[in-house]
Protein backbone atom coordinates (compact mmCIF):
# COMPACT_ATOMS: atom_id res chain seq x y z
CA UNK A 1 0.00 0.00 0.00
CA UNK A 2 1.11 3.56 -0.66
CA UNK A 3 2.09 5.58 2.38
CA UNK A 4 -0.39 8.39 3.00
CA UNK A 5 0.98 11.92 2.69
CA UNK A 6 0.76 12.85 6.37
CA UNK A 7 3.01 9.89 7.28
CA UNK A 8 5.79 11.24 5.03
CA UNK A 9 6.27 14.33 7.26
CA UNK A 10 9.06 13.99 9.83
CA UNK A 11 7.01 14.41 12.98
CA UNK A 12 10.14 14.82 15.11
CA UNK A 13 10.76 18.11 13.30
CA UNK A 14 7.15 19.30 13.23
CA UNK A 15 6.28 22.21 15.51
CA UNK A 16 2.97 23.58 16.73
CA UNK A 17 1.22 25.65 14.05
CA UNK A 18 -1.14 25.44 11.12
CA UNK A 19 -0.18 23.67 7.91
CA UNK A 20 -1.64 22.61 4.58
CA UNK A 21 -1.69 18.84 4.92
CA UNK A 22 -3.08 17.99 1.48
CA UNK A 23 -5.28 19.14 -1.37
CA UNK A 24 -7.70 16.65 -2.90
CA UNK A 25 -9.68 18.14 -5.77
CA UNK A 26 -11.61 21.02 -4.23
CA UNK A 27 -10.93 20.02 -0.60
CA UNK A 28 -8.02 21.41 1.43
CA UNK A 29 -6.99 19.60 4.61
CA UNK A 30 -5.40 21.84 7.23
CA UNK A 31 -3.24 20.37 9.99
CA UNK A 32 -3.80 22.41 13.15
CA UNK A 33 -0.94 21.13 15.28
CA UNK A 34 -1.62 22.02 18.92
CA UNK A 35 1.12 19.93 20.52
CA UNK A 36 4.64 19.10 19.38
CA UNK A 37 4.58 15.49 18.19
CA UNK A 38 6.38 12.84 20.23
CA UNK A 39 7.23 15.33 22.99
CA UNK A 40 5.22 13.61 25.73
CA UNK A 41 2.61 16.36 26.05
CA UNK A 42 -0.67 15.52 24.32
CA UNK A 43 -4.21 16.86 24.26
CA UNK A 44 -6.22 15.25 27.00
CA UNK A 45 -9.19 13.33 25.67
CA UNK A 46 -11.62 15.55 27.60
CA UNK A 47 -10.05 18.84 26.39
CA UNK A 48 -9.89 17.57 22.79
CA UNK A 49 -13.55 16.56 23.01
CA UNK A 50 -14.52 20.03 24.21
CA UNK A 51 -12.41 21.70 21.53
CA UNK A 52 -14.14 19.52 18.94
CA UNK A 53 -17.61 20.56 20.08
CA UNK A 54 -16.75 24.26 20.32
CA UNK A 55 -14.58 24.49 17.19
CA UNK A 56 -17.08 22.60 15.03
CA UNK A 57 -20.00 24.66 16.36
CA UNK A 58 -18.10 27.89 15.70
CA UNK A 59 -16.95 26.89 12.21
CA UNK A 60 -20.38 25.64 11.16
CA UNK A 61 -21.94 28.93 12.27
CA UNK A 62 -19.30 31.15 10.65
CA UNK A 63 -19.55 33.12 7.40
CA UNK A 64 -17.78 30.28 5.61
CA UNK A 65 -20.01 27.53 7.04
CA UNK A 66 -21.04 26.19 3.60
CA UNK A 67 -17.36 25.47 2.87
CA UNK A 68 -16.66 23.63 6.14
CA UNK A 69 -16.50 19.90 5.55
CA UNK A 70 -14.99 18.55 8.77
CA UNK A 71 -13.38 19.62 12.05
CA UNK A 72 -11.98 16.88 14.24
CA UNK A 73 -9.09 15.58 16.33
CA UNK A 74 -6.11 13.54 15.21
CA UNK A 75 -5.85 10.11 16.77
CA UNK A 76 -2.37 10.95 18.11
CA UNK A 77 -3.91 13.79 20.16
CA UNK A 78 -1.43 16.40 18.89
CA UNK A 79 -3.93 18.41 16.88
CA UNK A 80 -6.97 18.66 14.68
CA UNK A 81 -7.80 18.46 11.02
CA UNK A 82 -9.92 21.11 9.36
CA UNK A 83 -11.26 20.32 5.90
CA UNK A 84 -12.50 23.22 3.79
CA UNK A 85 -13.53 23.74 0.19
CA UNK A 86 -10.76 25.37 -1.83
CA UNK A 87 -12.96 28.43 -2.44
CA UNK A 88 -11.70 29.53 1.00
CA UNK A 89 -8.29 31.18 0.82
CA UNK A 90 -5.45 30.28 3.16
CA UNK A 91 -5.86 33.69 4.78
CA UNK A 92 -9.56 33.05 5.39
CA UNK A 93 -8.80 29.60 6.81
CA UNK A 94 -6.19 31.03 9.17
CA UNK A 95 -8.60 33.79 10.23
CA UNK A 96 -11.31 31.21 10.93
CA UNK A 97 -8.95 29.15 13.09
CA UNK A 98 -7.78 32.20 15.06
CA UNK A 99 -11.40 33.31 15.57
CA UNK A 100 -12.34 29.79 16.69
CA UNK A 101 -9.56 29.81 19.28
CA UNK A 102 -10.72 33.22 20.55
CA UNK A 103 -14.25 31.80 20.80
CA UNK A 104 -12.98 28.76 22.73
CA UNK A 105 -10.70 30.75 25.04
CA UNK A 106 -13.56 33.11 25.96
CA UNK A 107 -16.34 30.51 26.10
CA UNK A 108 -18.57 30.35 29.16
CA UNK A 109 -21.58 28.17 29.70
CA UNK A 110 -22.82 24.79 28.59
CA UNK A 111 -20.82 23.00 25.90
CA UNK A 112 -22.94 22.74 22.72
CA UNK A 113 -24.03 19.18 22.03
CA UNK A 114 -23.07 17.91 25.47
CA UNK A 115 -26.37 16.38 26.50
CA UNK A 116 -26.53 12.60 26.77
CA UNK A 117 -28.96 12.39 23.83
CA UNK A 118 -26.60 14.54 21.68
CA UNK A 119 -23.20 12.97 22.34
CA UNK A 120 -21.76 9.48 22.70
CA UNK A 121 -19.46 10.51 25.56
CA UNK A 122 -21.33 13.47 26.98
CA UNK A 123 -19.75 13.32 30.44
CA UNK A 124 -16.13 13.69 29.30
CA UNK A 125 -15.45 17.39 28.70
CA UNK A 126 -12.84 19.81 30.01
CA UNK A 127 -13.63 23.45 29.26
CA UNK A 128 -10.71 24.84 31.25
CA UNK A 129 -8.31 22.49 29.46
CA UNK A 130 -9.77 23.49 26.09
CA UNK A 131 -9.40 27.17 26.97
CA UNK A 132 -5.74 26.67 27.91
CA UNK A 133 -5.00 24.98 24.58
CA UNK A 134 -6.88 27.73 22.70
CA UNK A 135 -4.93 30.50 24.47
CA UNK A 136 -1.65 28.73 23.69
CA UNK A 137 -2.63 28.34 20.03
CA UNK A 138 -3.54 32.02 19.75
CA UNK A 139 0.04 32.79 20.78
CA UNK A 140 1.44 30.17 18.36
CA UNK A 141 -0.61 31.53 15.45
CA UNK A 142 -0.25 35.26 16.13
CA UNK A 143 2.52 35.74 13.54
CA UNK A 144 1.42 33.01 11.14
CA UNK A 145 0.58 33.90 7.56
CA UNK A 146 -0.56 31.98 4.51
CA UNK A 147 3.09 31.75 3.48
CA UNK A 148 4.04 29.89 6.67
CA UNK A 149 1.53 27.07 6.18
CA UNK A 150 3.79 24.69 4.30
CA UNK A 151 5.33 21.76 6.14
CA UNK A 152 9.01 22.09 6.97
Amino acid sequence: MKKIASFTIDHDKLEKGMYISRIDGDVVTYDIRMKKPNAGDYLSTAAAHTIEHLFATFARNSEIAPSVIYVGPMGCRTGFYLLLRDSITREEALALVKQAFVFISDYEGKIPGSERKECGNYAEHDLEGAKAVARDMLDVLKNRTAETMNYL
